[in-house]
């Protein structure tokens, strides 16, 4: 049987993204609301397999939605910690960079674009940067729930929770403000490598 997946290390200190993200953020969001997506991809499986085992797959609608919407939110997380660091801000230069120039005009457009899908998505949910393979471009998504309104196929390579847990103690209900500040702490080099192993991939 596969291993259990497991909650991936910070890689920095909870308090390392201050002023822009406070440490008491970053220690409830990773080690709760993460840890529960864990432990709820964990359990799915379980419990898919006991259906599977027992011939009861007319359990299995609810099961599967509530593997993609734990599993999801894991594999987001995952992301979205990798994506921040102490070190980030400014700008994407290299292939990156020019990859955001030819599909959005500017880096600035893309920035305006991406903090609009962050802030104005409905209810809670993500701004994405994915790599969309069949047509070897960048797109903005907005996501929700985890699971729902991705391009099939298209591979996260910047994720920016806006779920009301991610800022909702340093920016109550200012996501803009949030969305904003995230900017100054975005990882560039992270997204560059997500971005040439999508694109090489394809």
């Amino acid at each position: 049987m596969t291993s259990p997946y497991t909650l991936p290390d910070l890689g920095y200190d909870p308090g390392a993204l201050e002023p822009h993200l406070s440490g008491r953020i970053v220690e409830l969001h990773h080690g709760k609301h993460h840890a529960a997506y864990v432990a709820g991809s964990n359990t799915a499986l379980e419990r898919i397999a006991a259906a599977r085992e027992a011939g009861q797959f007319a359990d299995l609608v609810g099961l599967e939605k509530t593997l993609a919407f734990n599993l999801g939110g894991h594999v987001l997380h995952t992301i979205y910690w990798t994506n921040l660091s102490p070190d980030g801000g400014g700008e994407p230069d290299g292939d990156l960079g020019a990859a955001i120039s030819e599909d959005f005009g500017s880096f600035a457009a893309f920035k305006a674009h991406f903090s609009q899908a962050t802030t104005l998505v409905q209810g809670s949910g993500w701004g994405i940067l994915s790599y969309e393979p069949l047509g070897s471009r960048l797109i903005v998504e907005q996501l929700e729930v985890h699971h729902q309104n991705t391009t099939l196929g298209g591979v996260p390579l910047l994720a920016i929770d806006a779920w009301e847990h991610a800022y909702y103690l340093q920016y109550e209900n200012r996501r803009a403000d949030y969305v904003e500040a995230i900017w100054n702490v975005i990882s560039w080099a992270d997204v560059s490598r997500r971005f040439a192993e999508a694109s090489a991939a394809s």
